[in-house]
């Protein structure tokens, strides 16, 4: 190794690593990383070693992808030791574990199994320091698919994998047509990603509260995968993604749609999380939600109503759920022809990024029938995954395999993250009674209807938005010393700002405070069954007043309608002027 090259590990492997340790083992597992992408497929298959006091497990990271960003904070919350690659190739281990093709695996002093860290093995990619393949007027690339293909698992004409883990018979057909030499090392092992999604189906509920989706709210989960041709890029027929943001969030009413976005940890970690974050910073402020790459993307999932995704796995995934898909960005050439994801691609319905969004999403909901494919085809053995693949490993190690059940770890619940909006909304309201109808979205869609009024958060980027403002409000607990009281926020609100004509402080997710300039202070709070965002109660309680409702001394309460649904609001006098 040389001097500018991280220093070897001592303990537990090593020089003189005996002298050290507390516990001798009987086994070497090391696991390698390429980068975060497929890291995070390898923490899938970690478990399947817990408990077992025979496997040291080891990690290193090969260092050659060129998402090298996002790495080395993983290792370190995983925890294990981590050898620099230099001395992971000379370290005997007994089985080494990858879930990428990428760095000289070839020469790892050990046994090899390799997973995928896709949906199967279904794009093209040439090898680093090949020439990438031409093409011919009208065809697709002629590069191999990677993780299936001569070029990527032969060295010097010799497989140089020992378990080649595929997820469905289909892969071994394709892999006895492109690479024969390599189909004895192949393994069924099911696909322990979708696995842990299925696991976790029966707490949809819980994930979706946990993005603050509420009653009659859709999901829509934008996903990209890393290619100049997925959604997020700007390589395809189409830049889709600056255009389609501030038009989701002005066509799709706030009350009626939550937005959030699964990106592949290539984007994430290839322009940076500041990058991501400072061009997507109008649309966080409409209440787009950025998923956790790692931890998060499968719950996000789950949750979803409908994905506006591409061609990458997780579309695919979402596919196999059952999910309505549409996709934004084909990228047929990326993929292998004979590959599912590619007949999903073919198949699956399009957006128009011209056409009315709200009425595409209507109608695939309405119309929407699985397609067959991405359900039969992501595994062969759902729910067996952990089963197959510790027997696999296992076996590879010349080990008995633990008495214990093999289990996979499940989805952790995500931290609770509802949609922040920060940017202005415009507010359409229709009102009969003590009925309220609100729509509230961040444009003016071209076919609104009902009275308007402006609501603003006090933290929104543009300071002039306070000084138009109809309503304004802003969220908190009830106790934040820096704010002062719900009421003594609320006066400062209407004294700061003469345009003001409600101000509205949100204490929680179903209660409000707000204040008028003739009643005072007003609380709000949701009735039995009521769902909605609380500062849409306010902008009904707005409307209804300038409609010339009145507050009964004793109380009121409000019908209000949102997301398809009828949300009773009681509104009583408060206790300050």
């Amino acid at each position: 190794m040389g001097p500018s090259d991280p220093p070897a590990i001592r303990v537990p492997v090593g020089e003189g690593s005996d002298r050290w340790t507390s516990r001798a083992t009987h086994r070497r597992v090391l696991f390698v990383v390429h980068n975060v992408a497929s890291a995070s497929r390898l923490l899938d298959v970690v478990p399947l070693f817990h408990d077992d006091y025979r496997v040291q497990l080891l990690i290193t990271s090969t260092g050659s992808s060129a998402f090298q960003e996002g790495i080395q904070t993983l290792l370190g919350e995983l925890g294990l030791p981590v050898l620099p690659w230099e001395q992971a190739l000379v370290t005997p281990v007994d089985l080494a574990i990858s879930a990428s093709f990428g760095g000289q695996l070839h020469a790892i002093d050990g046994k090899l199994a390799v997973l995928s860290h896709g949906v199967g093995y279904t794009k093209k990619l040439a090898r680093p320091g090949q020439a990438r393949p031409g093409r011919e007027p009208g065809a697709g690339s002629r590069e191999p698919t990677f993780g299936l293909s001569s070029e990527w698992l032969l060295a010097d004409g010799e497989p140089f994998v020992d378990g080649l883990v595929l997820s469905h018979p289909e892969q071994l057909e394709r892999l006895r047509r492109v690479c024969p030499e390599a189909v004895k090392a192949a393994v069924l092992g099911g696909d322990p990603c979708f696995d842990r999604m299925l696991a976790g189906r029966v707490y949809r509920e819980r994930f979706r509260r946990a993005l603050g989706v509420r009653r009659g709210q859709r999901l829509v989960v934008l996903n990209s995968t890393w290619n100049p041709e997925g959604l997020f890029g700007n390589g395809g027929e189409q830049d889709v993604l600056p255009s389609l943001l501030p038009r989701l969030a002005a066509e799709l009413p706030a009350d009626d749609y939550r937005l959030a976005a699964v990106l592949h940890p290539n984007i994430w970690y290839g322009h940076g999380p500041g990058q991501i974050r400072a061009w997507l910073d109008r649309a966080r402020r409409g209440g787009l939600s950025l998923i956790d790459p790692v931890r998060g993307w499968r719950q996000a999932l789950l949750a979803a109503d409908v994905v506006l995704g591409d061609f990458g796995a997780v579309s695919y995934y979402a596919a196999a759920l059952g999910t309505p898909v549409l996709l934004a960005a084909s990228g047929e050439d990326r993929l292998d022809p004979e590959a599912p994801l590619a007949a999903f691609v073919r198949e699956a319905p399009r957006l128009d990024p011209h056409g009315p969004l709200r009425e595409q999403l209507v109608e695939l909901l309405a119309r929407h029938r699985p397609l067959a494919g991405p359900a039969e085809f992501t595994t062969s053995a759902p729910g067996a995954s952990a089963a197959l693949l510790r027997r696999h490993f296992y076996t590879l190690l010349d080990l008995p395999e633990p008495t214990a059940p093999a289990l996979l770890e499940p989805l952790p619940l995500p931290p609770y993250d509802p949609p922040r909006r920060t940017h202005p909304l415009d507010v359409r309201t229709r009102i009969r009674g003590a009925e309220i109808v609100v729509e509230r979205s961040a444009g003016h869609p071209y076919d609104a209807a009902g009275e308007t009024h402006r609501s603003v958060h006090e933290d929104t980027l543009d300071p002039g938005d306070l000084t138009t403002a109809d309503v304004i409000w802003r969220d908190g607990p009830a106790d934040d010393p820096r704010l002062g009281s719900p009421d003594q926020w609320t006066a400062e609100v209407l004294q700061r700002h003469p345009h003001c004509s409600l101000a509205s402080y949100v204490s929680g997710p179903d209660r409000c405070t707000v204040r008028t300039r003739d009643l005072g202070v007003l609380r709000l709070s949701a009735g039995p069954g009521a769902d909605a965002d609380p500062a849409a109660y306010a902008s009904a309680l707005h409307a209804w007043l300038v409609d010339g409702g009145a507050v009964a001394r004793d109380g009121t309460t409000l019908r209000v309608h949102v997301a398809g649904g009828v949300h009773p609001v009681h509104v009583r006098p408060g206790d300050g002027r």
